[in-house]
């Protein structure tokens, strides 16, 4: 029985995969029917990526440097974001995309940390989930699969009007966050100098890649069996095609690996990754 269940999870994953990369088998300079975000959210059905995620150890972190705040969004509603204000004024504006386990006190730990060691910036951790933050992976699951396209558009949408037109703009993700912060830079349009993805899904819409302006890092998790080596390989193309700047970084490390709650975290991987990541964002935002 066990033999067949692993059977169907890895069809799931290489059916997922496969979807994604026939856009540049079948046709490289047609738009991807699928949006990048949702096919990664498609991976909540498969059993084995749910189990690769162990419960997060519980974490309060009681020395938050920022607070909460609210914007308005084009849906009519509103949309929270956990911030941390620059000690001057500063155009220049780092915006946090976290896991799929919503904005918890890892994620407001990092923006923190990336306020503290980024120069003069304002630090702005989104909240996707509106409020909902997971402890167990069943409920993560069940978030990621609820979290609609117009809803993400809609919060991106709403935090560039928020920031304004002056505002220079770095964004940073892992997991659902890494592919969330490509869509970002895609909205943000000419504001957006530097694009972190870890272990997210990229892009392959030759359309909305020829719109973009921010340089790439993609942080890649060798071992990861979603985001795989062939899913990066086929983003360096595109990306090559579409003449646009993109670093990847290579960690011999799984899935996850730069989540200290995460049992496949890796210290020393993750260290070296977020000292790259912050030196490619300080560059781009010039601080």
């Amino acid at each position: 029985m066990k033999k067949i269940e692993s059977m169907l999870n890895n069809k799931i994953a290489i059916v997922i995969t496969c979807l994604l990369l026939s856009n540049v088998l079948f046709g490289q300079a047609k738009s991807c029917c699928t949006p990048a975000s949702e096919t990664f959210s498609a991976f909540a059905a498969d059993i084995a990526f749910v189990n690769k995620h162990p419960e997060p150890e519980i974490f309060h972190y009681s020395e938050q440097k920022g607070e909460m705040i609210q914007f308005n969004t084009p849906d009519g509603t509103t949309a929270n974001a956990y911030a941390v204000i620059a000690k001057e004024k500063s155009n220049a504006y780092i915006i946090v995309f976290h896991e799929w386990w919503g904005l918890n006190d890892y994620i407001k730990q990092m923006a923190d940390k990336l306020a503290e060691d980024a120069g003069n910036v304002h630090v702005i951790a989104v909240d996707m989930y509106d409020g909902k933050v997971a402890e167990k992976r069943e409920d993560a699951q069940t978030y990621m699969q609820s979290l609609k396209q117009e809803r993400i558009k809609a919060i991106l949408q709403g935090l560039k009007a928020k920031l304004g037109a002056e505002a220079q703009i770095a964004t940073i993700g892992w997991c659902m966050g890494g592919g969330l912060s490509m869509q970002a830079s895609l909205v943000f349009g000419k504001q957006a100098k530097a694009c972190v993805m870890y272990y997210g899904m990229p892009e392959n819409d030759m359309e909305r890649l020829n719109t973009l302006s921010a340089p790439v890092m993609f942080i890649h998790a060798n071992q990861d069996k979603w985001i795989t080596d062939k899913v990066v390989e086929f983003f360096e193309k595109n990306m090559q095609t579409a003449g646009k700047e993109l670093i990847v970084r290579r960690y011999d490390a799984d899935h996850a690996f730069a989540n200290p709650s995460n049992q496949k975290h890796n210290a020393e991987m993750a260290k070296d990754a977020y000292t790259n990541a912050l030196k490619f964002i300080r560059k781009g935002l010039n601080t």
